[in-house]
């Protein structure tokens, strides 16, 4: 599966890479459907120190793409609940497919 990172006022980093890729592939041998995935992380200057860091992947699958996006306080809990939304969307979409075939 294709996969861009993009980086917006944030340092690339190899390890958020590799975290968020092992993530993609699980959802990706669950659902055989996804074509490719945009993945920007971005920092937040927000007052609020609990939070600022945004995980947003946009994922290409057949018809309209899926997209969610989460605000952690770390870029690892972001990716995790950005997945966690992810595979619900993905569930119902499968679901969904199976019923149109």
């Amino acid at each position: 599966m294709d996969t861009n990172f993009n980086y917006v006022h944030v340092s690339a980093s190899e390890r958020l890479e590799e975290f968020t890729k092992e993530k993609l592939n699980k959802l990706k041998e669950r659902f055989d459907f996804i074509v490719s995935a945009d993945v920007y992380f971005k920092t937040e200057n927000s007052s609020i120190k609990e939070e600022g860091r945004i995980a947003e992947i946009q994922l290409s699958v057949p018809g309209p793409q899926i997209f969610a996006s989460a605000n952690q306080e770390n870029f690892d809990m972001a990716v995790n609940k950005t997945i966690s939304e992810l595979k619900t969307q993905l569930q119902k979409k499968k679901e969904k497919m199976q019923t149109h075939h």
